[in-house]
């Protein structure tokens, strides 16, 4: 006789992780999570500069190809597929965006989701080594730790004067706008901190929880429109796995991607290609949105400011031995070194627009993308908010079968122009006077691109994403909202989405310290209904 379990959630990522932990703290309480990865054993997910070495590794990572736009090339988006899921893979930078953002999602008809119900749950998870205060939290079980700083990136700080940012030694304060070393999810000991290392790990031994790794989930299993479990492809061959919820937590691109495979989605064209319909949800795997970036890069005067050389030859050699005695070293940092948030457009009143440097620069025309052979580094930024919404949808009824992911980067009027004058203010940033006993000229990549249409054909170009979809799973209360705002898919029983996929909109930063928050919270409200269904029903 197959198991029930109480809650089977599918994917262990930033929110699977958090879930996993919270749901499964009650003995009585039986919860399976499942991802299609493998575990988290490899040492270049602790070592914070691996992810390197992981990302051309479909072992760990899927490779997700998006379609062609006006706006941009093809990409290939990747995402984690490993235990911790891209919180094991990403940059590791933590920001929890605006408050306003959090505002606006309570307003547009979601309660419990302003600024003053989530942002305890970032102070309660939080670990941080500047300590805790009336906003920041200390003793909770992710480490966050702050950049060190250098000659150059103290150079980039004072230049960050020119577009209005002053220098901030914590850029997670509710006034967002400034400059500074970037917080990470990096412990002490210089190690990342994935969301399995700081919620799995220490609910791993609990017998009432499971873990299944390389596990791929195929589709939900329905009776009628009720939620029952969900088909796997195991170690051990198909599976139907029963549960009395399911709980979706793949991220902007697999959640609506199983939804719709499950048959909840645009019902004409789930007809289209083969999937029987159990309830035509419209909204499912739209209202995508993402972050679009572009780098300028300059070289460097001198070598030893700049990291190229630093991952390769006897220098790598070096490095790796001085991060595995010492746990110091360009190995043991982040990706970026600082960030800043600063407002671009003409009478807005928060920052619209983000940017990360980092003391090294990639050749832009080779898809290896390997560091250049002279010194050089690069500023990246990207509208905060941006407008323009993509899709994605099924192509076949075959799980195996990759979506179509339509990102339509500067479809709108605001994003083009936010766009541009982004970039026409990081160049203002990189002339200022601290720098130029540092910088020298531009990059040939983006130097020639001077007019409103040159930069904007440098996006089509260069441009990037910076891997934060969200709302292909929009939460609200009109009916076109995929989930409702305790996460329960419309429409249908027993459904839950617990990812980032369900944000409406765009939030103001990285992404992946709000789905842990929003996980944390989604634990609250799952524990709050199953009490109110143990008293309605007497057991």
């Amino acid at each position: 006789m197959s198991v029930c379990y109480d809650y089977i959630i599918v994917g262990a990522g930033s929110a699977g992780c958090v879930l996993a932990n919270l749901l499964s703290e009650d003995p009585s309480v039986s919860v399976l999570l499942l991802e299609c990865g493998p575990t988290d054993s490899s040492p270049m997910i602790r070592m914070p500069k691996g992810f390197g070495k992981l990302l051309a590794d479909p072992n760990h990572v899927w490779h997700l190809p998006t379609t062609r736009s006006k706006a941009a090339g093809p990409e290939v988006w990747m995402r984690g597929k490993v235990l911790g899921g891209s919180s094991a893979i990403n940059g590791m930078v933590y920001v929890r965006g605006q408050p306003q953002d959090y505002d606006a999602i309570a307003a547009a008809g979601n309660p419990g989701w302003g600024w003053r119900d989530v942002a305890p749950y970032f102070k309660r998870m939080e670990n941080h080594v500047l300590g805790a205060d009336d906003l920041r939290g200390a003793g909770g079980p992710l480490d966050i730790t702050v950049g060190r700083s250098s000659a150059l990136g103290d150079a980039l700080l004072a230049a960050g004067r020119t577009l209005g940012m002053e220098r901030k030694d914590d850029l997670n304060r509710e006034d967002q706008e400034g400059i500074g070393y970037l917080a990470f999810t990096i412990n002490r000991r210089g190690e990342r901190v994935s969301a399995a290392r700081a919620f799995l790990d220490p609910a791993r031994s609990r017998p009432n929880l499971r873990i299944l790794t390389g596990c791929h989930v195929d589709r939900v299993l329905f009776e009628g429109r009720v939620a029952v479990g969900v088909a796997a492809q195991t170690p051990t061959g198909p599976e139907r796995l029963l549960g009395h919820e399911v709980i979706l937590c793949a991220g902007a691109l697999q959640s609506p991607k199983l939804l719709q495979l499950s048959g909840v989605g645009p019902a004409e064209h789930l007809h289209k290609v083969g999937i029987p319909v159990v309830c035509d949800r419209p909204g499912v795997g739209q209202n995508m949105r993402e972050h679009f970036l572009l780098m300028l890069q300059y070289g460097l005067k001198r070598s030893r400011d700049s990291h190229n050389a630093e991952f390769s030859g006897l220098a790598l050699i070096r490095n790796v031995l001085t991060y595995m005695l010492l746990r110091r070293g360009p190995l043991a940092t982040g990706s970026y070194e600082l960030g800043g948030f600063a407002r671009i457009m003409p009478g807005v009143d928060r920052p619209d627009a983000q940017f990360l440097a980092a003391p090294f620069s990639l050749d832009l025309d080779d898809p290896a993308m390997a560091f250049t052979r002279d010194p050089g580094m690069q500023l990246f930024g990207y509208p905060l908010r941006s407008t323009s919404q993509g899709s994605l949808t099924v192509q076949s009824a075959d799980p195996r079968h990759p979506a179509a992911i339509e990102p339509n980067y500067l479809a709108t009027d605001h994003d083009r122009t936010l766009s541009v004058a982004m970039v026409r203010a990081m160049r203002r940033m990189m002339a200022a006077d601290s720098l130029k006993p540092f910088i020298g000229a531009e990059m040939s990549y983006t130097a020639q691109a001077r007019t409103d249409d040159e930069i904007l054909d440098a996006f089509r170009r260069y441009g990037q994403s910076g891997y934060h979809a969200v709302g292909t799973c929009r939460m609200g209360s009109d009916p076109d909202s995929v989930v409702d705002s305790r996460l329960r898919v419309r429409g249908v029983e027993r459904l839950r989405v617990m990812d980032c996929s369900v944000y409406p909109e765009m939030l103001s930063g990285n992404t992946n310290a709000p789905t842990m928050a929003l996980a944390w919270r989604a634990a609250d409200l799952i524990l709050e209904d199953r009490k109110a269904e143990t008293r309605s029903t007497g057991t």
